[in-house]
């Protein structure tokens, strides 16, 4: 294959490799807001749905219902979270934001936005945009990405 027709690294490799990036560089903030990775990933869901059903919310989150629930209690108790009975059907529970979790969810993103900025900081505004909307779009295409505000980019 000539060297105009090779795009680069695999794309499985480069994403590899830019995640481990990313994952090391969230520790510390999330550590500072004290949440973990999956209560984080839970409550950043709840930012964009809340309201959603505990089963609901272990797909959106593609967290096991059984490790879920955990996560939920924990939240709870920190007061970050409260869990209601669906009236729509008693026998499930909706999960929601409160307004401490609200605020601890926009103070962590803002601080992880901040991160992204650094590590993007070699791509004008534009080009970080547009690298966000399109793997969004491929995530899309594939079946695997939930919409909501703000996944292509436009937060």
């Amino acid at each position: 294959m000539a060297e105009a027709e090779n795009p680069g690294e695999d794309l499985g490799a480069v994403l590899s490799q830019l995640l481990g990036v990313v994952v090391e560089r969230e520790a510390p903030i999330l550590e500072a807001h004290g949440v973990t990775m999956w209560e984080y990933v839970i409550l950043d869901r709840l930012s964009h749905e809340d309201g959603l059903t505990q089963k609901e919310l272990a797909r959106r989150s593609r967290r096991d219902p059984t490790r879920l629930i955990g996560h939920l209690d924990a939240l709870c108790d920190r007061g970050l979270i409260a869990r209601e009975i669906d009236e729509s059907d008693r026998r499930r529970r909706t999960v929601r934001l409160t307004g401490s979790g609200r605020e601890l969810v926009r103070m962590t993103r803002g601080d992880i936005r901040a991160m992204e900025a650094d590590l993007l900081g070699g791509l004008t505004y534009d080009a970080q945009n547009d690298l966000r909307a399109a793997l969004t779009a491929v995530l899309r295409r594939t079946g695997h990405a939930d919409p909501s505000p703000g996944d292509d980019g436009s937060t």
